[in-house]
């Protein structure tokens, strides 16, 4: 996998990033840091791909044990130390599943399942912080 930052010049800390796939993703920094606050700041691009890892895996699990899953959402609060390295010390998952006769056991299992063995962006973060989750399953 491979991907390339780049900077996009001195007005500013913002950065253009393009990946493997093709894709590219702008992130900018907080005005009190030199940035704009035109885009995502890095570390919340690194919360995005967790989040995004975590809800890939559910879905496919999911859908592979034939459970009718028509939606899922995961909002990730998180909080960091409070000097440098400032890493994530803390993450909740809330995933919200909508279905129709979703089983709760099939969602819970869904989601510890992505936690355990699956998402490789939360096996990382888990080395620095407590990783919690809750479930919210909706019918529809």
């Amino acid at each position: 996998m491979d991907v390339k930052v780049s900077w996009n010049g001195p007005s500013g800390m913002s950065f253009r990033a393009q990946t493997g796939s093709g894709h590219m993703v702008a992130m900018d920094g907080a005005p009190e840091g030199g940035g704009h606050n035109l885009a995502p700041r890095p570390m919340e691009m690194v919360l995005i791909g967790t989040g995004g890892c975590a809800a890939y895996d559910v879905v496919l699990i999911l859908k592979r044990g034939r459970e009718d899953v028509r939606g899922c959402d995961v909002t990730l609060q998180a909080e960091r130390a409070e000097v440098d390295p400032k890493v994530f010390t803390k993450i909740n998952f809330h995933f919200v599943v909508t279905g129709r006769n979703l089983k709760p056991a099939a969602v819970e299992r869904a989601v510890q399942l992505s936690h355990d063995k699956y998402c490789s962006a939360s096996a990382m973060l888990a080395k620095t912080a407590e990783i919690t989750h809750s479930i919210e399953i909706v019918e529809g």
